[in-house]
């Protein structure tokens, strides 16, 4: 098919366009790349002939309109997004412009495009979301988000994204447009831009610096490989019943101390040194609002889809390490760009 990739040259879009290209879909890469996105990310495939990129912003309705007359895609995948909580409680007004109004034009554009080319069949408009729009679970590891977990976002990134998935299901209820919707865990793995917690981990160990643990780390986190997130994905988008949501979860539950310990102890073994990466460990201002704990529930996925995670933490934080001391000539021109090394999210 022909897949219209919106943020595809971030994290977790190029590991969907990879992947994609890799099994023979022809991707169109619609990304307006700020200051998140990296076209390195994609450059594996840029010179193949399924591969077409478009620089453009999806709060720019017109140019949707151009690029999915164009293009004339089989199905959108929705990943483009602001997604840094730090940054949304520091700056929320990107936060709803792109979140929302972006996500709206979007839907617009992709319900009128499908309209005109007379509402074919198998036209899917597949939207990625966050299972930070849950709220926060209470330490009980039988207590997990399920797609029935009722909405309790508690951040500017996770309103926004709510507000996104809310507008996604209404426009497949008011106007029946063929969507399916999914909501991950967090990602981690290849090309994670500097400013999340696992790259902040690795690079400020490697430089020497001191490795930032909010508050005393106890905030529990389900951690899901970036590119078996990309595989569920493909998946959704092919078999997924329409109107459904899907919950992708890593089924990788831990503290960020135990995490942030063992990139220390990967690091130790990979690349030593003469004093433990651990002693680098500094616990700061913990994050206003920070939620306690993320946990999906993955049984839907698995039970209709038959998907399940195939990269445990310790084998991906394994990859993930080796990948950042492999690839130092992908991340140091990223930490000039703005924001990136400074510590956001405290102004409130």
């Amino acid at each position: 098919m022909k897949i219209l990739v919106t943020g595809g040259a971030g994290f977790i879009g190029s590991a969907v366009v990879r992947l994609a290209v890799g099994r023979g879909h022809q991707v169109v890469n619609l990304d307006c790349l700020t200051y998140a996105a990296c076209l390195e990310n994609v450059k594996s495939v840029s010179d193949n002939a399924l591969y077409a990129f478009e620089q453009a912003d999806i709060r720019d309705r017109p140019a949707l309109d151009r690029i999915l007359a164009q293009h004339q895609p089989d199905a959108v995948m929705h990943l483009a997004a602001e997604s840094h909580v730090d940054r949304s409680i520091d700056g929320p007004a990107d936060f709803i412009e792109t979140n929302i109004t972006g996500t709206f034009n979007l839907l617009e554009a992709a319900r009128s495009y499908w309209a005109a080319a007379g509402k074919p069949e198998g036209f899917r408009f597949h939207h990625i979301s966050t299972d930070e729009v849950f709220g926060s679970l209470p330490n009980d590891p039988s207590v997990k988000f399920t797609e029935d977990t009722p909405y309790d976002p508690r951040s500017p990134y996770s309103a926004s994204k709510a507000a996104s998935d809310h507008l996604v299901r209404a426009w497949g209820e008011t106007y029946g447009l063929p969507v399916v919707l999914t909501n991950c865990s967090n990602n981690y793995g290849p090309y994670h831009f500097p400013e999340k917690l696992i790259p902040v981990v690795i690079l400020n160990a490697l430089a020497g610096r001191p490795i930032p643990v909010y508050g005393a780390g106890e905030n529990v986190r389900d951690w899901l490989y970036v590119e078996d997130h990309a595989e569920a994905l493909l998946l959704v988008l092919e078999r997924g019943q329409l109107g459904r949501s899907y919950n992708i979860g890593g089924e990788n539950e831990r503290r960020n101390i135990n995490l942030v310990r063992m990139i220390c102890a990967i690091l130790d073994s990979k690349r030593p040194k003469a004093t433990p990466y651990a002693d680098q460990i500094t616990f700061v201002t913990d994050r206003p609002g920070h939620d306690a704990r993320y946990a999906i529930d993955p049984t839907r996925i698995r039970a209709e889809l038959g998907w399940r995670p195939s990269v445990t933490v310790e084998e991906g934080l394994a990859r993930t390490v080796q990948w950042y001391l492999d690839n130092e000539a992908w991340w140091r021109p990223l930490q000039a760009r703005a924001g990136v090394g400074e510590r956001l999210g405290v102004k409130a």
